[in-house]
């Protein structure tokens, strides 16, 4: 069922070409507009549209506003860039008022980020319609930071999405930082009271400087160590390194099965060799396809944070 969502949808390059031919361009220069005075934006509308998809499909229903939606539930809690979403709308209601979905802005969005962050361009599919239905409780498909990779695998393959998907997507944390919270008892008290054997030993010390025992559990610290603000392979070059920040992404090179995806992205000799850019975006489009309403199904919002 999920894999046969992926095919067939309606969604192609250049949907509103002849609607509202500014549509990407509009999007693109609120995203810039925004990201020039605030660069976390960037991460946060990846993560946006990525835990979008992961709960009815892309749907823009990450958006909706009230009691019990899918925003208020804890994966979602730290979510950002909210506000950038709701400006491209509002001068895309003026320039073609109900025409362009909230899903296919935050689909687009999603990819310019990529783009500011020096990463990879792609060519979007678009013609999603919006969700009506949003449930903090829907949420439990998103992968969890201490989830294991089988568990991460039945995820993400309930939507069509391979091993290989999977790796790719995850090194979105090329990019954006994650709160203490989030990681740090990996740090301590974690096996034998001592850290997380998986974590290279010299980087102990740094991370626990970052996050102390009892320290704020808000504060946050890149993904990706020493390149967190460029979308690259770096993410890989540290996993491999045993210098992954989230149990559930250095799993990816302690798993036998996603490890090689690791080592393609990583260009090692006697295998495959992947280019992590070009793989990524065409994972982005294959999961931006996922649960696509169409027709009587969705709507075109008119407020994003509100179904009509």
């Amino acid at each position: 069922m999920a894999a046969a969502l992926v095919q067939g949808q309606a969604t192609r390059v250049g949907f509103y070409s002849r609607t509202c031919p500014r549509a990407e361009s509009i999007v693109r220069s609120t995203v810039q507009s925004h990201f020039r005075s605030n660069p976390a934006i960037a991460p946060g509308l990846l993560r946006m549209h990525f835990h979008d998809c992961f709960v009815q499909g892309c749907d823009a229903s990450i958006l909706i506003n009230g009691p019990n939606t899918e925003k208020t539930a804890p994966p979602n809690l730290l979510l950002r860039g909210y506000e950038v979403i709701d400006d491209a709308k509002t001068q895309l209601e003026a320039a073609c008022p109900g025409v362009v979905s909230c899903a296919d802005i935050l689909a687009l969005a999603a990819r310019d980020s990529v783009v500011l962050t020096r990463g990879i361009n792609w060519l979007v599919p678009t013609g999603r319609r919006d969700g009506r239905v949003s449930l903090a409780s829907d949420t439990a498909n998103l992968p969890f930071f201490r989830e294991s990779i089988d568990s991460q695998k039945a995820k993400f393959s309930n939507f069509g999405l391979n091993t290989q998907d999977l790796v790719a997507l995850v090194g979105g944390h090329s990019i954006g930082t994650s709160a203490c919270q989030f990681f740090s008892y990996r740090l301590y008290n974690f096996t034998n009271g001592g850290p997380d054997p998986t974590i290279n030993p010299a980087f102990v010390p740094q991370l626990q400087a970052l996050c102390p025992q009892n320290g704020d559990g808000s504060r946050r610290i890149d993904l990706d160590t020493g390149s967190g603000n460029r979308f690259d392979a770096s993410f890989f070059v540290n996993l491999r390194n045993g210098r992954g920040i989230l149990e559930s992404d250095q799993k990816l090179w302690t798993d036998a099965s996603t490890r090689t995806v690791v080592q393609q992205f990583l260009g090692v000799r006697g295998l495959r060799p992947l280019n992590f850019n070009v793989e990524f975006a065409r994972s982005m489009v294959k999961m931006s396809n996922t649960g696509v309403k169409t027709g009587t199904n969705g709507e075109i919002r008119r407020i994003c944070s509100a179904i009509n």
